[in-house]
């Protein structure tokens, strides 16, 4: 491959072909015009002599050499972003962008802490996308987010996965319900009834599963419904029970009662999660840092893991701004 035949604009093209999956769509996102990008891939091809796609059901996806090829454009890129970001940061100004993806029981906790990040940081621009469990492996699979937040991470020597909040599981149900006034319940009482759970891949319906399988037991009567606002307001309407994290239950205005059920609440975990086989940037380690000292602030410091204060230490590509010690910011903390 002739490497001065790339540039950072062909790069970019690529990425956002391959994360996409189809020219048009990248041509959308990239504010350029279909041909446009046709031709900086016919150059990128030409470049590396190797074929980069195959077609598959309408969706391009890049070979093996095209799957080595983004992997290598993701971190160039990364590493000029780092570079600007820190450049931005000895000027003072401490900007940056910073793209997170997290699961969709963790949108009732992330805002939190990125409202506070973002009154120490105001010129940090943030991305937030949110989605089931299936999406995000998706998003963390094709890169593209710089932090992720999970309940039940993925696995694989490229994960670093480390525990920042408690996120414990509950069963509920509607004020109500002839088990309400229980002072203890075994769970065998209630294999009657109709549980309302959350879609396959799910980490709530996984750990749910994992606990019924681990003491014999299987439900009856199910109803899937893929919202935890919709669950809360179907308990509270007497549709059936439900097992829901206890910082989803917190955020609804429902009329609800949790059962205290033998062996609840489950004992669940959320991660920060990034890639081992992608260097963290300055601003993500910014992030981190700020979450490894002020977490306890944002949310409620009983659910906080044990060894936040270590958070920074447990990723192990440092930003040159974090290795220096310069990371700073201009507001008082929260």
């Amino acid at each position: 491959m002739n490497v001065r035949h790339l540039s950072f604009r062909l790069l970019q093209v690529y990425v956002q072909v391959v994360r996409l999956g189809n020219i048009s769509a990248a041509a959308r996102a990239l504010h350029l015009t279909q041909p446009t990008v046709s031709l900086q891939l016919k150059k990128l091809a030409e470049a590396v002599d190797e074929p980069l796609f195959d077609s598959r059901d309408g969706r391009m996806v890049a070979t093996p050499v095209g799957e080595e090829l983004y992997r290598a454009a993701c971190d160039v890129l990364g590493r000029f972003d780092d570079f600007n970001g820190f450049i931005e940061q000895a000027r003072g100004g401490h900007s940056g962008n910073l793209s997170i993806g997290i699961v969709t029981t963790a949108k009732y906790v992330v805002p939190r802490i990125l409202g506070a990040f973002y009154r120490q940081f105001p010129k940090v621009k943030i991305t937030l996308n949110i989605g089931n469990r299936a999406h995000i492996l998706g998003r963390f699979a094709r890169q593209e987010d710089d932090l992720y937040v999970f309940s039940h991470p993925p696995s694989g020597i490229d994960v670093q996965a480390t525990r920042i909040l408690r996120n414990p599981l509950q069963v509920i149900a509607p004020l109500d319900h002839w088990a309400a006034g229980k002072k203890q319940l075994s769970f065998a009482e209630l294999r009657a009834e109709r549980f309302l759970i959350r879609e396959p891949g799910s980490a709530t319906r996984m750990m749910f599963e994992s606990w019924l399988i681990g003491h014999g037991l299987e439900l009856g009567d199910t109803m899937q419904i893929e919202s935890n606002e919709a669950i809360r307001l179907s308990v509270a309407a007497g549709l059936g029970l439900s097992v829901i994290s206890t910082h989803t239950l917190q955020e609804g205005r429902e009329q609800l009662v949790i059962l205290p059920v033998e062996g609840f609440p489950l004992e669940s975990n959320w991660y920060l999660v990034s890639r081992k086989d992608r260097r963290l940037h300055y601003v993500a380690m910014q992030l981190i840092q700020f979450m490894a000292e002020h977490l306890p602030h944002c949310v409620d410091p009983a659910l906080v893991a044990a060894d936040i204060a270590s958070l920074a230490q447990h990723f192990s590509f440092a930003s040159p701004a974090q290795a220096n010690g310069t990371i700073r910011s201009d507001r008082k903390s929260p």
